[in-house]
């Protein structure tokens, strides 16, 4: 389980990104962070993947507290960041020099075969187009068989229908290791569509403002009422953290969303 214990995070020149977060991942679960500009969505994840410290407060990932960057904890980044003198596959391979040679080559065959890539494997960067890219890069972090992975708004300069596509590609290969995936978006409807949990955020400074269950089967099909209903709840508490200094109740919080549906 990953535990943010009242984390808080203020800059040098005194301003406070987070404060007082507290936060569980349940093994296996996808928990989409959400909120508008400045809400300090980036810097936990940042945080969690111990490229930066916190001013207070506590990381653990299975009692284990995390203050570097961990062999367990993947990120992706919202460029793909692929090393421009590796081909596809080599590219995938980085950080595998710890598996023999054999494991090596049929994980990353393995992870190219879902991402759909195979006959790319030889290919260097600069010839693959922004999704493929971002495929690579994705298939680089499942490879390594991460407790968690964290994704930073990977999918935010593609355009929908190659972003649709990626969710397939990133749900076929979270659902064979089931790592705790923590994911950064703007996206309500991608936020419906991949996670278990929306964790809605309030800035000035960061934190938690709303927890929302999204309890819909997967595959999740967007023109049935569930998800639409799910999308309109996140979107009710998103704009009650940007124009709301104290938090609502809960209660009051669904009683809107219901109004705004029916």
């Amino acid at each position: 389980m990953l535990e943010l214990e009242h984390l808080s995070k203020t800059y040098a020149d005194g301003t406070r990104a987070l404060a007082d977060i507290n936060l569980s991942v349940r093994e296996g679960e996808i928990v989409a962070l959400i909120g508008g500009s400045g809400c300090g969505k980036t810097t936990l994840l940042r945080l969690i993947a111990g490229l930066d410290r916190a001013s207070a407060g506590a990381i653990r990932l299975d009692h284990e507290t995390i203050v570097e960057p961990h062999p367990a904890i993947g990120i992706v980044f919202q460029e793909p960041r692929l090393l421009p003198w590796l081909n596809v596959a080599d590219n995938i391979a980085f950080g595998l020099e710890h598996v023999s040679a054999a494991e090596r080559k049929a994980r990353v065959a393995h992870a190219l075969e879902k991402i759909g890539l195979t006959e790319h494997a030889g290919r260097w960067p600069r010839d693959l187009s922004g999704g493929q890219q971002q495929r690579v890069a994705i298939a680089r972090a499942f490879v390594t068989n991460p407790k968690v992975l964290l994704l930073d708004e990977p999918f935010s300069a593609l355009d929908a229908f190659t972003r649709a596509s990626l969710h397939e590609h990133l749900l076929g290969l979270w659902e064979e290791t089931r790592p705790t995936v923590v994911l950064v978006t703007h996206d309500v409807q991608e936020a419906v569509t991949l996670a278990d949990r929306a964790v809605v955020m309030q800035p000035k400074p960061g934190r938690i403002f709303d927890e929302l269950t999204l309890a819909l089967a997967r595959p999740r099909d967007k023109a049935a009422l569930p998800f639409e209903g799910a999308v309109r709840r996140v979107l009710t508490a998103l704009d009650h953290s940007l124009n709301t200094v104290q938090t609502s109740p809960q209660r009051e919080r669904d009683r809107e969303a219901a109004a705004l549906w029916w």
